[in-house]
């Protein structure tokens, strides 16, 4: 085992202990729920990672998914051309690609993959699927059925998830309130999970089962880091309860598309703006604390970074250590942890897919840093989720407010322990580091 890995190894106890450092109440912790968080990670990481039969079955998830992606750009293409052609490929008529264009190229697959789900929903499959998990999460760790239901879902869907619980929102005990949010935070949807395979397909031809390896992950993760910074000190309603998935079944199968395809073009306009306005505001940022490193640069070196990367680069440096992630690369790596939390994932896989194209960052590290990196954990998203589940359980807006920033927290460490754990079990060899 390489020096990375025993870092990876001195993740998985550190990250747990930030969560219990600050919790509400360092009295209560429920080892089942820590013992089953890290158990349930480390034995599906190990069924990717070092079991051949492990490795079979996520070559043929990777590759089911590339296809999937193949069929989403049909229609992109049809409408958008050359616009929509990946780099380096031509359209059906002979054109040649204009290279990467985020809107026409990515974008059009959210709204693919939004119908997708939406036939899975209408035939009753993946109801079926979320009912499974969420009753392996309650029958092990001994949760709700309501909060187990909602971190199940999130490993498929995003914010849309929390409708699955919402005859039970309102009776939720806060620290409920706190694995939903949580497990919306650290877990990302499918449709837009297609969007970060694309931006490294190229560069990384084995990320898309890397990424759904990554999602299924963090669900038990999210749900540890939960119940350790807000402990349960209540007594759930649906305690010991299978709770079915609450969802509104359109008429028709058609229906569903035209439904779930016109909720993927909104959510295509929400990503949109949501880019605009942060990168926006980070760019002026950017400048004021340029225009202060000029005036006060010299008091504190130059090898300070006087923008908001190269700030949250310093502070993420030491968890991306403990990530196992290689010293000589940790620099690059932490650029791009730390940049998640303000400018989203989505800019964070793109840099990666960058700093992999320039060698800075090789393959093993790149495995770690896409597992810490695949999750809505960031300000933007507190604000969607907090927002989402406030307008389905009003009158639990406070609570939810009140446990919100400790939900980012606990998704963000998250994370960083799914992170971890490929950091632990990544081998530089592996065929599935794609090379």
């Amino acid at each position: 085992m390489a020096d990375g890995n025993y870092l990876g190894l001195l993740g998985l106890l550190v990250f747990p202990a930030i969560a219990w450092l600050l919790s509400t109440n360092r009295k209560i912790v429920n080892l089942r729920v820590v013992a089953w968080g890290l158990g349930l990670q480390l034995a599906f990481a190990v069924f990717v990672f070092v079991v051949p039969a492990g490795r079979e079955v996520f070559l043929v998830v990777n590759n089911f998914v590339v296809e999937l992606m193949n069929s989403a750009a049909a229609g992109a293409q049809f409408l958008f051309g050359r616009l929509a052609a990946p780099p380096g490929s031509t359209t059906a008529s002979g054109e040649p690609s204009l290279g990467f264009v985020l809107a026409f190229q990515a974008f059009p697959t959210i709204i693919f993959f939004a119908a997708l789900i939406g036939i899975l929903y209408h035939l009753r499959i993946m109801p079926t699927i979320i009912a499974g998990f969420a009753r392996l999460f309650s029958r092990l760790m001994r949760l709700s059925g309501a909060e187990s239901l909602c971190a199940a879902s999130n490993i498929f869907v995003g914010v849309e998830s929390t409708i699955t619980v919402k005859p039970y929102l309102n009776a939720m005990t806060r620290s409920e309130l706190c694995v939903v949010l949580t497990a919306g935070m650290a877990t990302v949807a499918s449709n837009v999970l297609a969007v970060y395979t694309f931006s490294l397909h190229d560069q990384f031809p084995a990320i898309a089962g890397h990424l759904v390896s990554a999602s299924i992950m963090s669900a038990p993760a999210a749900i540890m880091m939960a119940k350790l910074i807000v402990p349960e000190d209540g007594k759930p309603v649906t305690l010991g309860i299978d709770t079915p998935p609450h969802y509104e079944r359109e008429g028709s199968l058609f229906e569903s598309i035209i439904s779930s395809s016109q909720s993927g073009v909104r959510l295509i306009v929400g990503i949109a703006a949501l880019l605009i306005a942060v990168l926006g505001i980070v760019a002026l940022i950017d400048l004021i604390l340029g225009g202060l490193g000029n005036l006060f640069g010299s008091m504190f070196g130059t090898e300070l970074s006087w923008s908001m990367e190269g700030l949250l680069a310093w502070v993420a440096y030491p968890f991306t250590l403990l990530l196992g992630v290689d010293p000589s690369e940790a620099g690059a790596a932490a650029n791009l942890i730390g940049e998640r939390v303000v400018v989203t994932e989505l800019v964070a896989y793109q840099d990666l897919s960058q700093a992999m194209a320039a060698g800075s960052i090789s393959g093993r590290s790149a495995v770690i840093v896409s597992y810490a990196l695949c999750g809505f954990a960031h300000i933007a998203s507190l604000a969607i989720f907090i927002g989402g589940a406030a307008a389905l359980a009003p009158d639990r807006r406070g609570d939810l407010a009140a446990v919100g920033f400790r939900a980012l927290i606990a998704a963000n460490l998250a994370c960083l322990m799914t992170g971890s754990v490929a950091g632990l079990l990544a081998d530089s060899n592996s065929i599935l580091l794609g090379s």
